[in-house]
């Protein structure tokens, strides 16, 4: 368990300038993304450690002196750039904003899907309703709305999904086949990519994906482009109906970055119907980040910073959770941990419970 939380060792001048760059953090972002999306730190990263100078910069890009200015200017005061001479060079962490998958993921995702809707968090958070979401339509949640979303908004969100579940996936598709299932249940099964995936795996093995259905359109076509008919289908579900049960019986029902989306009650609720769906020895598995098992400080930073899009953006009452929290959940619905294993991935963790 992390103990990056436990004192306070800041002196007082490093808490008070600590406060002034969360004062101005939504500003210190937008400067980051614009001097990337403008092309300013492609441009220094070519130019190397000589650097180059504004009016130069202006020039190149066909962007206004006094943009670049400002633009450079905070990149100073926000640790991309350095000054040499007259010339502007990359820091390091200007370097990671260039070439970092991860960073520009992050990114992008934060600006595409959070940014304009995290001016609602508050409201969020009174009323336990993802208040910031009206600003991209009329739903309940965002995963009824997922396939309606601007197709920006929509490619950076699966960029963000994608990004973290795909270097999972290479790891634990082995470790679910000891299992030796004939058939699997994917419960939020998104666009069938874990799907597809065990399909290639195994040639026997059949699966289902349970799914919204809005979210399963996407799942169906990537299917038929993949020629896994035969042996991948789908079940539409309300998840949030718990009057509904799954189908059964399945020998692995999977469950991959998808009860950090549910408040706990809906999580007990979700695991009790998974529970009822399993084969006699079947067993569920469960892959999802907790803040509290992460390597490094800025994982967890990370984790707690996208509870906060659950709030605002995605349906208001889920997190990403203290795994304590997780397993009294598992528990309360009856089931049984045979196996844990942290560091899968990139900071996830594989739960396997039984009856």
């Amino acid at each position: 368990m992390t103990d990056f939380y436990t004192s306070d060792n800041r002196s007082a001048l490093d808490s008070m300038s600590n406060a002034q760059k969360i004062a101005f953090g939504p500003i210190v972002f937008q400067a980051a993304r614009v001097l990337r999306d403008t092309g300013i730190l492609n441009l220094l990263h070519d130019k190397g450690e000589a650097g180059i100078d504004a009016e130069t910069i202006s020039a190149k890009l066909e962007l206004p002196l006094y943009g670049v200015k400002v633009l450079t200017d905070a990149g100073l005061s926000i640790g991309v750039l350095y000054l040499k001479g007259k010339n502007y060079s990359l820091t390091k962490t200007g370097h990671f904003i260039v070439t970092d998958k991860m960073t520009n993921v992050n990114m992008d995702f934060v600006h595409d899907v959070c940014y304009k809707g995290m001016f609602h968090l508050e409201e969020a958070v009174q009323t336990r309703r993802p208040a910031g979401l009206k600003v991209f339509g009329d739903w309940d949640t965002i995963y009824e709305g997922l396939s309606k979303l601007p197709e920006k908004v929509k490619e950076s969100w699966f960029g963000f999904d994608h990004f973290y579940s795909d270097k999972a996936f290479e790891e634990v598709i082995p470790v679910l086949f000891e299992e030796k299932p004939e058939n699997i249940l994917d419960v939020g099964g998104n666009t069938g990519k874990f799907s597809i995936r065990c399909a290639n795996h195994s040639d026997s093995v059949k699966i289902t994906i349970l799914d919204h259905p809005g979210q399963l359109e996407m799942a169906e076509q990537n299917i038929r482009e993949h020629g896994f008919q035969e042996r991948i289908d789908t079940y539409p579900i309300d998840l949030l109906d718990h009057s509904k049960p799954y189908p059964k019986p399945y020998d692995i029902i999977w469950m991959s970055q998808f009860l950090d989306c549910f408040s706990g009650e809906d999580i007990v609720e979700l695991l009790l119907k998974a529970r009822n769906a399993l084969s006699a020895n079947g067993s569920i598995l469960i892959l999802d980040t907790y803040w509290d098992r992460q390597r490094f400080e800025i994982s967890s930073f990370c984790l707690n910073m996208t509870s906060l899009y659950f709030t605002a953006m995605a349906n208001g009452t889920s997190r990403m959770y203290h795994s304590e929290e997780m397993i009294g959940y598992i528990e309360k619905a009856g089931l049984r941990i045979v196996k844990q294993k942290d560091g899968i991935g990139l900071s996830h963790t594989l739960i396997q419970c039984k009856k």
